[in-house]
């Protein structure tokens, strides 16, 4: 490359490549502040990952909000931070507060922060009102403790002393593997499952094998991965897309083969995990997924509900029964209004996004039309907190008839003036005005698209948090996918400094990637 350069050339040094990259990393910087200076809410992203060998953790803080400037939804890297063990909620909701009061988003602005099920996750975002804590500290005071259980209440007691005042979520892909996971707790189906994978794995160690299966068929078979979503689905699905060909190079191999009524077990299998694999698919988007969590669960009950009466594997029929229990419990707090976790900000996604709720609204199931009228309570309270502080607007003063001025013109303050129109009544109208609009055919291809042809006049305070809510994400995917995207820059002799990685990370991660191209 150096040979086809201009001889004229001078090579800039070390030195002069950091510097370029700093001062890239500086306008990178400057440029997302000032959108999320503009961004009326945002949804924040946190995920845990450590080396191998556990010599070093790192915890990546992601934003996701609309950008006004731009009109259309971002999502964004914050920080890439090393954090010691132990990995406490304490520590971790500490490099969180940290990153927002360096961005400069308060408190206020976020709607939502969404991490895994990991207990320390849970914890650091955990609220606890003051009876709780003052009944926590009666109990302490009164029941004898030994010494492991002291431990677990000390650690319990430190979570609930601390002031939060973010809500968390929990993310909803993990979650919906949880439910894909009992798979493996049923042992009918756990031995067809470790039968196929045996398979994979020969054919995995044998260069044999592979090459006969690419000259027959021009696939290989897919091994599964316990900390990849849907993998299990997709070795599945391979397996019996190379059905034919594979069972020759097995029986020519001398190997183990699956039996026919295995083969028409996994084929079953395979039919179950379509749906949970197709919405994975569509929940780990980096924006505009979380109007579409109501949907997708309901659609997954569904199916699990129709598998269950159509099947002709008994065991098959009472593995779905037992995954759409779990889905239930483990979504109670999105589907369930009368639970004590339930959340109705992904119900006014759905509700607010007219793409999908379309098809819904008009259903006689009485827990749907109670998700409709939770989403419309938020919306409404909502859009009240933000007008309390905004302010009310001033109303605009009556054009004047003639330019003569009145001959008691002194008398003119004492007169009464018009009450401002209360902010309910107007959130109801435009509430009132988007359902009938629902009625009609709906043509954009996504809510987005539909709010932002929307007059800003009638939907002064429906529009921009349908915007907001709709932007937002169903998963912390994208925090997670920082270390899949940026893990070469902690191995080996690519360690970096806790500086020069953050940067690394943020200029890769929100499209500074020319640049990176100048790193060794």
């Amino acid at each position: 490359m150096i040979e086809a350069f201009d001889k004229k050339l001078t090579v800039p040094k070390k030195t002069k490549i950091n510097n370029l990259i700093e001062k890239h990393y500086e306008e990178e910087m400057t440029k997302f502040k000032k959108r999320l200076c503009g961004a009326r809410k945002v949804s924040i992203g946190i995920d845990l990952w450590t080396k191998k060998g556990l010599s070093a953790s790192f915890l990546g803080i992601s934003c996701c909000f609309f950008c006004v400037d731009q009109n259309n939804p971002e999502h964004i890297l914050l920080a890439l931070e090393q954090v010691a063990h132990p990995h406490t909620a304490l520590s971790i909701k500490a490099c969180v507060d940290k990153c927002m009061q360096e961005w400069g988003i308060s408190n206020d602005k976020i709607l939502t922060v969404i991490t895994d099920n990991g207990s320390n996750m849970v914890a650091a975002f955990k609220h606890t009102t003051q009876e709780e804590e003052e009944a926590s500290s009666d109990d302490q005071e009164e029941s004898p403790r030994g010494e492991s259980d002291s431990e677990e209440e000390t650690e319990d007691h430190r979570y609930q002393n601390m002031e939060m005042d973010m809500e968390r979520m929990p993310c909803v892909v993990h979650t919906l593997q949880l439910v894909v996971h009992m798979l493996n707790k049923e042992a009918s189906v756990k031995r067809i499952l470790d039968k196929a994978r045996s398979i994979v794995k020969l054919f995995r160690k044998s260069s044999v094998a592979t090459q006969k299966i690419l000259d027959k068929c021009g696939l290989i078979v897919l091994n599964d991965c316990p900390t990849r979503w849907s993998s299990t689905y997709y070795m599945i699905a391979r397996l019996l897309k190379v059905k034919d060909p594979l069972c020759e190079i097995v029986n020519e191999m001398g190997w183990d083969n699956l039996l026919s009524s295995e083969w028409q077990k996994l084929s079953s299998l395979h039919e179950l995990m379509l749906p949970f694999a197709e919405h994975t698919q569509t929940l780990q988007s980096d924006t505009m997924s979380m109007s579409l969590i109501v949907p997708a669960l309901l659609d997954l009950h569904s199916h699990l509900t129709d598998f269950e009466e159509n099947t002709s594997h008994r065991d098959f029929a009472n593995l779905a029964r037992k995954m759409k229990v779990n889905l239930n419990q483990r979504f109670a707090w999105v589907l369930d209004s009368s639970d004590e976790k339930f959340s109705p900000l992904v119900a006014a996604a759905f509700f607010l996004n007219p793409t999908v709720c379309d098809t819904l609204l008009d259903v006689a199931d009485d827990s749907v039309q109670e998700l409709f009228k939770q989403a419309e309570g938020y919306v409404v309270q909502c859009t009240q907190s933000q007008e309390k502080l905004n302010g009310p607007e001033p109303d605009p003063e009556p054009p004047s008839s003639s330019s003569r001025q009145p001959v008691f013109r002194f008398l003119s303050k004492c007169r009464a003036k018009s009450k401002p129109k209360s902010s309910t009544c107007s959130i109801r109208q435009q509430l009132s005005k988007y359902k009938e609009e629902l009625s009609q055919p709906i043509t954009c291809d996504s809510g987005i698209q539909f709010w932002l042809g929307k007059c800003d006049t009638f939907y002064h305070s429906l529009k921009p948090l349908a915007l907001d809510l709709l932007a937002m994400p169903a998963s912390q995917a994208f925090a997670e996918r920082v270390f899949s995207v940026t893990g070469d820059l902690t191995r080996g002799k690519r360690n970096r400094a806790k500086v020069t990685l953050a940067r690394s990370a943020f200029l890769k991660m929100n499209r500074g990637k020319k640049v990176l191209l100048f790193c060794g």
